[in-house]
């Protein structure tokens, strides 16, 4: 097996989606891009990473691998994670992302991209391990080897552009964001289908 770098990814970073998903996220730029060139509307592009708290969508896997897991913790039902559990991520509280949509809304800079990220990433792993403590759950993760087409191993950005662009910095720690998440609300599940994971 080759080791794959985990690498802090900047704005500039090339962009090649390899998942319907991502590609759907490339092309709301390239339509703000659009829109922005049209009308003459300032634009500031915010590129949120591992979105979670109160609030998300109950059991559906298009919610984040955090609600994912909290569903299946509110069921009594270990969280299922994939590949082997050291996949990095960067979890950012919904708090400080709708603080930097409020600075950048209110912000006088230069039209751009910033990533709005917490800056500290932590393996899947350990989010599903803070979750599940947070809860009191005595389900221990289960890591299943499982994965999903698309989905790369590492993915974390650097938030400097948003600091020096809006005077963003995050301010809720994974374990503080998870304990809040763990007893907070979802809302009700859909019923999306999904693609199953390949083992």
């Amino acid at each position: 097996m080759i080791a794959l770098p985990a690498l802090l990814l900047t704005e500039d970073a090339h962009l090649e989606p390899r998942s319907v998903y991502a590609a759907t996220k490339l092309h709301q730029e390239h339509l703000m891009q659009a829109f922005a060139a049209e009308t003459g509307t300032p634009l500031i592009r915010l590129r949120y990473h591992n979105v979670y708290g109160d609030r998300m969508p109950a059991d559906t896997a298009y919610a984040g691998v955090a609600s994912i897991f909290r569903s299946s913790l509110q069921r009594g039902d270990p969280p299922q994670v994939f590949e082997d559990g050291k996949q990095l991520r960067d979890f950012v509280h919904v708090t400080d992302v709708a603080r930097a949509n409020v600075l950048a809304l209110s912000s006088d800079a230069q039209p751009g991209t910033c990533n709005i990220a917490s800056g500290s990433p932590r393996s899947v792993m350990d989010m599903a391990e803070v979750l599940a403590a947070a809860g009191q759950s005595s389900q221990d993760p289960l890591v299943t080897g499982s994965y999903r087409i698309g989905d790369v191993r590492h993915v974390f950005g650097s938030p400097e552009r948003a600091r020096v662009m809006l005077g963003f910095e995050a301010t809720v720690t994974l374990e503080e964001g998870m304990t809040a998440f763990a007893h907070g609300v979802l809302r009700a599940a859909t019923n999306i289908e999904v693609p199953t994971p390949h083992e």
